[in-house]
């Protein structure tokens, strides 16, 4: 492994990567920044386009980071040493790691997505907060979901808030962005029934059969669901709130959600069915 040392504040890579940091920078190199050894192992695991890594040996929490540097310059990917003080400038995180890496944007279609007979998935309409956005990918992978639909995105999916929140689940995911129409046009298509969730119905979640093709729809933080999905889908469901507050965190919702499906998909299945 070639080593190279960067020092100055004013190279143009270091530059560039501070660039990332915005969506402009990143729409502009089409590159996105990675942080960390757990990041840059699951992008890498995942297949993630990496090109190139700045290490500060000086920061590094343990010593799996340096067989991880040697993986990847083995996989072509260029590798820069840089001194402490050019990593921390280059850095989004307040407690840099020592590792920061650049990642080529993948395009995620929904034509790209899998077909699963019965299959679960979620639709997020416009999710404005990258880390409710990072967090609901971290929940979809851990229900075992077989895609994740965003639509009228309101974040950007490679914002390095989203990314550090999903704790790599960003990488693993099958994962789609189109508008609320071609989203539902594919699961009527595909046989995949949709649970718009609402506050404003008469069936708990818990009554639902989530075991044949569904997908749970979830919208914005501040006002929900819009009409096109209030409308368009085949039930609503809510979560009981028993307290004073009248509604969830988007991410909490979607969660609870997810978990029953995967719930009723291992081990029961419940009294009502979509219609």
């Amino acid at each position: 492994m070639e080593k190279i040392v960067i020092t100055s504040l004013q190279n143009p890579s270091v530059k560039m990567v501070c660039k990332l940091r915005d969506r402009a920078g990143r729409d502009q190199y089409q590159l996105t920044v990675l942080e960390g050894y757990r990041e840059l192992t699951r992008a890498f695991e995942y297949g993630m386009e990496m090109v190139e890594c700045y290490y500060c040996p000086e920061m590094f929490l343990g010593e799996n980071e340096f067989p991880l540097l040697e993986k990847l310059a083995a996989a072509g990917v260029r590798t820069f040493e840089v001194a402490p003080h050019v990593l921390t400038k280059m850095a989004y995180r307040e407690r840099p790691e020592g590792l920061i890496a650049t990642a080529r944007m993948k395009r995620h279609r929904l034509e790209d997505l899998p077909v699963v007979k019965n299959g679960f998935y979620l639709v997020a309409e416009a999710i404005e907060k990258p880390g409710n956005l990072g967090s609901m990918l971290r929940s979809a992978d851990a229900a075992g979901v077989d895609g994740l639909i965003l639509c009228d995105k309101g974040t950007d999916i490679y914002n390095p808030n989203v990314i550090r929140a999903s704790t790599g689940a960003l990488f693993c995911v099958p994962l789609a962005e189109t508008d609320s129409v071609t989203a539902l046009e594919w699961l009527r298509a595909n046989n995949i029934q949709t649970l718009a969730a609402t506050p404003h119905t008469n069936y708990n979640y818990t009554d639902v059969d989530m075991t044949a093709g569904v997908a749970i729809v979830v919208g914005r933080e501040q006002t929900g669901l819009t009409p096109f999905w209030m409308d368009h889908a085949d039930l609503q469901v809510k979560i009981p709130m028993l307290g004073m507050i009248d509604s969830l965190n988007v991410t909490a919702a979607a969660t609870i959600l997810l978990y029953e499906g995967a719930r009723q998909r291992q081990w029961c299945k419940p009294q009502w069915a979509c219609r």
